[in-house]
């Protein structure tokens, strides 16, 4: 027992590990009876009362693919060739019969449009530097030059949509770029087709606002936080048809920041007195230097922001003004996640379509990040006077009411080229050129396939791929009790121990499930009692050598070890390959396949042999068939 004890202790924290992984699945189901247990307000009340335990079991369980959960899938292609006709120059009858032969010769391949333009020309010998850039410059010069500009154009779509997919709040979107121009959206849960084309091709909106001065920020907060404990009425003006006293709107207001519990209680702490006399500023934290922005938790985001929509709170807020949410959230030293809410004007002072042109580069001085700005003559002018009279203010740049970054104006800028700095990283100054060149020469992005999967379709999906996981489940350990008796009980028992560790390794690293993902683990099954057939049959041939029971276990996980770890490993660089190269259904079989051989290696050449171990530790014989 004491030799087994260092092995015990590690199958235990395995399963300790596993069962804590798949906890927030459980929470998340049993939130989920219970919300349909319940009808109208007492639904709501339940799910403003659990608000955060239910999002952080969202956030935590084993994530649904899209053909299990329901929803949309979209695939978007962006017309990089539109785009190169855009830039180019001195166009002729030549370049637009090569523009309409790559157009033809693209829809029928998924060749990369750039390296088939050039092609073109060459083929024709014709210099592409007629067209695009300086005479002098080299085809290579210019090839690269559009190979740039396409992929920067492909990224920027990128942004675009997952920008506006996170402000469409859909709960666990995938966004991910497929080949050289396609982009593939999936939205679990969405149902209206008509409202998600609007949001996907919709043109981007980018702003330039200027930030409301902080003492006023802080004042209109300020408001809100009295109106929410009751210091000052308010505009409470309602229509005639609602009869409730007038104290019954700042009570509804504050319900819909705290989740119905509209006071701390007996809480007598400092924070619990704090909560109690400024519950805005319990969510909303200032910033203490004065800057007029407030700090948000993520999980309280949403509270929040229904707040803020509340007609009651809209009307403390002054006309041209309007807080806006930053587009990504940043980690604080304890790991949280805050977003940050700005403070604009509600007017911008300039759109997104006087943008010439954007680069990220380096300060040849500091070799911090910056991005050069260059605007058309026309924003140069008005950049120009909005500079001029705002100086030392900040200027908030926001794509579709999300705020990528809010410098300070330093002098009035004239001739229309100006340079933002502040950035941290050379990842976040890629991210604002995106953003600014979001209203410049944009691409245009057409949809060319949509599926809609119905949550009914869904739930059979679940259900058939159950029902086939417990059938294949079933007959392995009926084969196994059948052919190899105990020595069979054992290996269902690792078999059960296989399919508890996938499902916490899928939830702990926020894997997804998808229903070629449920046809891995059906494979990892056999493959895992495929193990233990060798490991028996071993055993088998040492005991009719003539060794004692336990002799003949050694042996038999010694010999069998070698052509275990051989097919598992050469399946398991199989399934690399196939995530690595392939996409949707094939990723999600080979994640749940990869993650079923490694645990079939931990169960079937560790768990089974101190079982057996045991047994003989006890003068009990296992039987082998």
């Amino acid at each position: 027992m004491k030799n087994q004890l260092s092995r015990i202790i590690l199958i235990l924290a395995a399963v300790a590990l596993a069962l804590v992984f798949l906890y927030p699945t459980y929470e998340d189901y049993r939130h989920r009876q219970n919300i349909l247990a319940l009808s109208g307000p007492d639904s709501l009340i339940y799910f403003e009362q659990n608000e955060d335990g239910i999002l952080q079991a969202r956030l935590n369980r084993i994530k649904l693919g899209l053909d299990l959960q329901g929803g949309m899938r979209v695939v978007l292609e962006v017309d990089v060739l539109q785009l190169m006709d855009d830039v180019a120059k001195n166009k002729d009858d030549n370049f637009r019969s090569i523009v309409a032969e790559v157009r033809a010769e693209s829809e029928t391949n998924d060749e990369s449009v750039v390296p088939l333009f050039i092609r073109k020309f060459q083929d024709r010998g014709i210099r592409m530097s007629r067209y695009y850039g300086n005479i002098r410059d080299s085809d290579e010069l210019i090839a690269a030059f559009l190979g740039d500009e396409t992929d920067k154009a492909i990224d920027r779509a990128i942004e675009i949509v997952r920008n506006r997919v996170d402000q469409y709040r859909v709960s666990e979107p995938n966004i991910q770029k497929q080949g050289g121009r396609r982009i593939i959206v999936e939205l679990p849960g969405v149902k209206d087709e008509q409202e998600v084309r609007q949001l996907l091709r919709g043109t981007a909106k980018l702003e330039f606002r200027l930030m409301r001065d902080p003492d006023i920020a802080y004042r209109v907060m300020q408001s809100i936080d009295n109106f929410l404990v009751g210091k000052v009425a308010g505009d409470t003006a309602k229509p005639a048809a609602d009869a409730r006293p007038q104290d019954q709107k700042p009570r509804d207001a504050l319900a819909e920041l705290t989740g119905g519990a509209t006071s701390a209680g007996s809480d007598t702490s400092q924070e619990g007195k704090f909560t109690q006399e400024h519950p805005f500023f319990t969510y909303v934290i200032p910033d203490q230097r004065n800057s007029g922005e407030g700090y948000v938790e993520e999980k309280n985001r949403d509270r929040v922001i229904r707040l803020l929509a509340r007609p009651d709170i809209q009307r403390l807020i002054p006309t041209d003004f309007e807080f806006l949410w930053s587009a990504k959230s940043f980690s604080s030293s304890d790991g949280k996640k805050f977003y940050t809410l700005y403070a604009t004007k509600k007017t911008p002072e300039l759109t997104g379509g006087v943008i010439v042109d954007a680069r990220a580069s380096v300060d040849p001085e500091d070799n911090r990040p910056i991005v050069n700005m260059e605007m058309n003559s026309e924003g140069s002018r008005e950049w120009a006077r909005i500079t001029g009279a705002n100086i030392n203010k900040r200027v908030a740049i926001s794509l579709d009411n999300s705020v990528f970054s809010a410098p300070t104006v330093q002098n009035k800028i004239v001739g229309g080229r100006s340079r933002i700095t502040g950035m941290e990283s050379p990842g976040e100054a890629r991210l604002l050129e995106i953003v600014l060149k979001a209203g410049a020469l944009p691409a245009p992005v057409a949809i060319i396939e949509q599926r809609t999967v119905g949550p009914s379709l869904g739930e059979d999906s679940i259900r058939s791929g159950l029902s086939a996981t417990a059938y294949a489940f079933i007959f392995t350990v009926l084969f196994m009790i059948l052919y190899y008796r105990s020595s069979g009980l054992v290996a269902d028992a690792a078999l059960l121990f296989n399919i508890l560790f996938i499902l916490g390794v899928l939830a702990g690293f926020q894997a997804t499930l998808t229903l070629p993902g449920i046809a891995g683990i059906i494979l990892t099954i056999g493959m895992a009692v495929d193990a233990n057939v060798l490991i028996n049959e071993r055993v088998r041939e040492e005991l009719a050598g003539g060794k004692t029971m336990r002799a003949a276990i050694d042996a038999g996980y010694d010999k069998a070890f070698s052509a275990i770890f051989d097919s598992n490993i050469t399946t398991f660089l199989i399934g690399i390959i196939l995530y690595q190269f392939g996409s949707g259904p094939v990723q999600g079989f080979a994640l749940t396949l990869m993650i079923g051989i490694a645990a079939t290696m931990f169960s079937a050449l560790l768990i089974t042999r101190v079982i057996f171990n045991l047994l003989t530790d006890r003068n009990i014989s296992p039987s082998f068939g």
